[in-house]
């Protein structure tokens, strides 16, 4: 469960990274990358 939960957030920030490049809008880039990184460690210390 842990870790489908990560790979929806690492979708979703990719997909908000995309977002922000095709409107050439900052703040959906900014959240996606934050994604990212929630969904990065998240995984990390859910692994177990």
């Amino acid at each position: 469960m842990e870790k489908s939960s990560a790979l929806i957030m690492f979708t979703l920030g990719l997909g908000m990274i995309f977002l922000g490049w095709k409107v050439q809008g900052l703040p959906p880039a900014i959240t996606g990358l934050g994604f990212l990184v929630i969904a990065a460690n998240y995984w990390k210390v859910r692994k177990d």
